[in-house]
């Protein structure tokens, strides 16, 4: 029986590169997309095919839900009960930017309001309800070894004053990981936060040629744009339990940005 996935946000971006990284393993998987149907269909399609390419069997459903809403968060874990009977790993990847960057002195509440639910709320409690059900699952069978991923980035620990929202956001899912790391520890179920850096999707596609002169100049010693796949390999490897004595564990995937330097 292949173990199950759970990826928020995978039809584009991060988590598609997730997905993709995850189905090379042999993870069955669930796509969760908002809105964007065309997406989600693609990435189940390139699922398929890179199992394929290490003969691997999986089956990919999709689901339709904004985590940011409460009733959708059920829908989403009772679509997997449904279609999978269990769950091994859940990344909580789904995350937006704000709809303008504005400065804090200007900042609205609207939009602190919507990026935290999509951000932090929503993750927050979609991880009680899957650590719920692996609670159950693991009392069924001490062998099961369920783990959960939270994406972060590295706006957790270094300021944008114009989106200072999304930076809380982030910030709070760092707090978050320790507080679940900590409460599911006795259950032997494991959570890591993975913080990327500078990833080459749509989010940041406004503000390219920015980084691209960033990234030259050497804001990161790794001096290439990070891509989706580099995060997706690193949650692979969390799912493929090749870290079975962390927890709580903050990963960067930032091409070393972290990196304090004079």
């Amino acid at each position: 029986m292949n173990r199950v996935g759970l990826v928020t946000g995978s039809s584009r971006g991060i988590g598609r590169g997730i997905a993709i990284e995850l189905a090379k393993t042999g993870h069955d998987l669930v796509i969760n997309y908002v809105s964007n149907v065309n997406a989600a269909k693609q990435t189940r399609l390139d699922c398929l095919a890179a199992a394929k390419s290490q003969k691997k069997k999986i089956a990919v459903e999709m689901f339709q839900a904004d985590i940011s809403k409460r009733m959708d968060r059920k829908w989403l874990i009772d679509f997997t009960k449904k279609k999978f009977s269990r769950l091994d790993l859940l990344v909580n990847n789904a995350g937006i930017a704000p709809r303008v960057r504005t400065d804090i002195l200007e900042a609205s509440e609207k939009s602190f309001d919507e990026v935290i639910a999509a951000n932090l709320r929503g993750p927050y409690f979609l991880t009680q309800l899957a650590a719920r059900w692996m609670i159950a699952q693991r009392a069924q069978a001490p062998e099961y070894r369920p783990k959960i991923v939270i994406i972060s980035s590295i706006s957790s620990v270094a300021a944008s004053v114009n989106r200072g929202e999304y930076c809380i956001s982030k910030a709070g899912l760092s707090m978050m990981t320790k507080l679940y790391a900590l409460r599911l520890a006795e259950f032997g179920i494991h959570v890591y936060e993975i913080r990327p850096g500078i990833v080459q999707t749509d989010m940041l596609q406004s503000v390219k040629d920015k980084y691209d002169k960033l990234i030259s100049e050497g804001i990161t010693p790794i001096r290439r744009w990070g891509q989706p796949e580099d995060v997706g390999k690193v949650v692979a490897a969390v799912a493929q339990d090749l870290l079975p004595f962390s927890t709580g564990e903050v990963i960067y995937v930032d091409g070393g940005f972290h990196i304090e330097r004079l």
